[in-house]
């Protein structure tokens, strides 16, 4: 039983342990056997709470028993990125540098508990989500599960592990250039990346400025809708809030979209970048599955504008601001401080400014949409690389390495739209293939509808 309850989807649990038919403590029981025998070799958790998630799984089956009714995530078993305040965790952002544990959950814990999810771990990242890569001194390498000489890309590579090799099937990661999106990619998973300001910040006012947002990796459209229905919404304190959506996202994903324009493209946002034609394939495939479906498709110039200076502003300005509030700041990577050093210009003025750059990219960039529903685009330029991404050179070189990971994620940070990368198949190096789907700003349903529409017509590969 055990085995078989670690490879359900979250939706599929839900219908399981809400019917009675599966405990809570059953479903999160199979969890950590799973993490037991597998994480060992890939590194996809630093931290697995194994005592306190069976206690808090009792805990459900025991309001269960009293007569409470299940919540939309009741027993389901989730890893949060370490970046995200987990009550009793050190919040490492995937370093040494920090020491006390966080005194309460951050919001976005505090709702996926309030719904029912068991948190049974925390997740690998590279120190503050630098890089595309889930390597670091304080955590080591974390591999790709669909080759263990791979990355898993990143920085969201150890919650996305942990849902490939289907320790959990929910696992939260962050994304202020790619992050849930890329690892996604690279891991056979649905990643979307919402609207700027869909999911609260809180503890922070925001992340990374106006780049980054957090969402969960899934093995399934509807689980992502699932999840992306408890976790939404704003507090007081966020700098940056979207406006409802027409419907749930549930509703949205279990829907035919009806008859959409969807534009294709495989041209880089970064220049010099060129992709894989594994990659290439996968789009043009996609445009002729989509044309099947009945859309109406074309191949498009998206005439990109170009995101650097409002960008790398809000890069250099994150990655500052996390390093000026740790504990130990000579306990961060020689290469952080690098990073800390090299954005010394970047002041609160030079920010603001930045913010104003990436608005006037975004009116330009959303032009595409004035005769487009969606963006058809790969996911990444290059096929995962081997592991040891982090091993040689400083952050300039690192930045060179980890371009072509993020030559068509990067603009939609800095524009705010919502953007989902979409498993394709695996190609014959063994690894999945993906394509992105990029929306208007504030229409995820949309692109829900369109991923729940292509993963019924071709569904992908699972390990």
């Amino acid at each position: 039983m055990g085995t078989d309850l670690a490879d359900l989807d979250a939706h599929e649990l839900v219908r399981r342990t809400a019917s009675g038919k599966v405990s809570a403590t059953e479903a999160v029981q199979a969890s950590l056997d799973r993490i037991a025998l597998r994480d060992p070799g890939l590194n996809a958790f630093s931290v697995v709470l194994a005592d306190d998630a069976l206690n808090e799984a009792i805990a459900l089956d025991a309001r269960i028993a009293a007569g409470e009714q299940p919540g939309p995530l009741h027993g389901v078993p989730v890893a949060i990125k370490e970046e995200v305040d987990v009550a009793g965790c050190v919040t490492t952002f995937g370093g040494r540098a920090n020491s006390t544990p966080a005194a309460r959950d951050g919001e976005v814990v505090r709702r996926l508990r309030q719904a029912g999810a068991v948190v049974v771990g925390k997740t690998r990242m590279p120190e503050f989500g630098q890089w595309p890569y889930t390597e670091s001194e304080a955590g080591g390498i974390t591999r790709n599960p669909w080759d263990r000489t791979r990355t898993p890309g990143g920085s969201s590579g150890g919650s996305a592990v942990a849902v490939a090799a289907g320790m959990v099937p929910v696992a939260i990661g962050g994304d202020g250039g790619g992050s849930i999106r890329i690892p996604a990619a690279c891991c056979g998973l649905y990643g979307l990346k919402p609207t700027r300001g869909r999911v609260t910040s809180d503890p922070m006012p925001h992340l990374w400025w106006a780049l980054g947002t957090t969402g969960p990796l899934t093995r399934s459209v509807l689980d992502s809708a699932l999840v992306y229905d408890v976790i939404r919404g704003n507090l007081a304190g966020d700098r940056f809030t979207a406006p409802e959506p027409e419907t749930t996202f549930i509703a949205a994903a279990g829907r035919e979209p009806g008859r959409l324009r969807i534009g294709w493209s495989t041209r880089p946002v970064s220049k010099g970048v060129r992709p894989a034609k594994e990659h290439v394939l996968a789009v043009e495939e996609t445009a002729r599955l989509l044309a099947d479906l009945g859309h109406d498709v074309r191949e498009v110039d998206p005439r990109y504008p170009d995101p650097t200076a409002a960008f790398v502003p809000q890069f250099f300005g994150g990655v500052r601001t996390e390093s000026d509030a740790v504990e130990h700041f000579a306990l961060l990577e020689k290469r952080t401080r690098e990073v800390y050093r090299l954005g010394g210009w970047v002041s609160e003025s030079v920010l603001e400014k930045a913010m104003a750059a990436g608005e006037r990219v975004a009116a330009k960039a959303n032009r595409v949409f004035d005769a487009l529903d969606v963006l058809l685009t790969p996911t990444i330029a290059h096929r995962p690389r081997r592991v040891g991404a982090l091993d040689r050179g400083g952050a300039v070189a690192m930045s060179v390495k980890s371009m072509p990971m993020i030559a068509y994620t990067a603009l939609w940070n800095v524009t705010g739209n919502p953007a989902a990368s979409v498993p394709a198949g695996v190609a014959d190096d063994g690894l999945p293939v993906a394509v992105q789907l990029v929306g208007r700003i504030g229409e995820e349903t949309t692109l829900l509808g369109l991923s729940g529409q292509l993963e019924r017509a071709r569904p992908w590969p699972r390990l």
